[in-house]
């Protein structure tokens, strides 16, 4: 089983990126599931119903989430009905959506899960750790695939060797910077950080004028987000259905024209 996982989708330069690389990857690499991180999708912080149905239209079969994912009100309307997407299980408000969904994949029970970080992070109501270990308690799935939404890699570190060879895949989102430490603990894939689907020339996917005045200045700065070529960042796993291990994770970034194009 071949699955992509795409880094943080940022406003509507990282949604381009995805419409335009999704299916040529899905052709190249015969993907069997697809889960994109789309917490900053809408503009930068959040999501709406227009976008998230855009980009399941694009080929995304599960949506996770994160920090910001009730940055917008209009997610209320329609979180219950998002049967695609995966809000962080220990973050609040947490009476709506859901924070592990059971998808069916060649034969195959796969459950995604959403959690948040810790450290550095706001309103998570409950350790990572103990979260992921009532999920595996009261949840039955051939595969448990992770979005870990963390800042500090070491936390994410930590919690792919607590649950290694328990979980089948940790991917981290969150800082929108890949990471090259894409590995395989004891049959589960990890890497700490997917990085960002987003414009290319930017800070984390926002205006560099605006970000480099914020730090060097006290003028108060607006969220804007950056325009122009835009760079897609994700990572492949492959899992062997018959011993339900991970076998290999390749990272992928793809810069746009001009710059170096990595697909590792």
């Amino acid at each position: 089983m071949k699955i992509l996982f795409i880094g943080d989708i940022v406003g509507s330069v990282g949604r381009e990126m995805v419409q335009h690389h999704l299916p040529l990857l899905k052709s190249k690499y015969a993907l069997d599931f697809v889960v994109a991180n789309g917490e900053n999708a809408a503009h930068g912080k959040g999501i709406t119903r227009r976008i998230y149905n855009q980009l399941i239209s694009y080929g995304i079969d599960s949506m996770t989430m994160g920090n910001h994912t009730f940055a917008k009100n209009d997610l209320f309307n329609f979180i219950d009905e998002a049967h695609r997407m995966v809000r962080p299980l220990n973050l609040n408000p947490n009476d709506v959506g859901k924070g592990v969904r059971i998808f069916r994949v060649k034969g195959l029970n796969v459950a995604v899960v959403n959690l948040c970080g810790e450290v550095f992070m706001h309103d998570v109501i409950e350790s990572p750790f103990q979260s992921m270990e009532r999920i595996l308690n009261e949840t039955s799935a051939d595969l448990y695939l992770v979005d870990l939404h963390a800042e500090a890699t070491s936390e994410k570190i930590a919690f792919t060797y607590a649950f290694s060879g328990r979980v089948q895949v940790v991917v981290g989102t969150h800082t929108h910077v890949q990471t090259a430490d894409e590995r395989i603990v004891n049959g589960t894939a990890a890497i700490s950080d997917l990085g960002m689907c987003g414009a290319y020339t930017s800070v984390l996917g926002r205006d560099v004028k605006e970000i480099v005045t914020r730090f060097t200045t006290d003028e108060k700065t607006r969220y804007t987000i950056a325009e122009g070529p835009g760079m897609f960042c994700g990572a492949i796993v492959e899992i062997d259905e018959q011993t339900r291990q991970a076998i290999s994770i390749k990272r992928i970034q793809i810069r746009p024209q001009g710059e170096e194009c990595v697909i590792l």
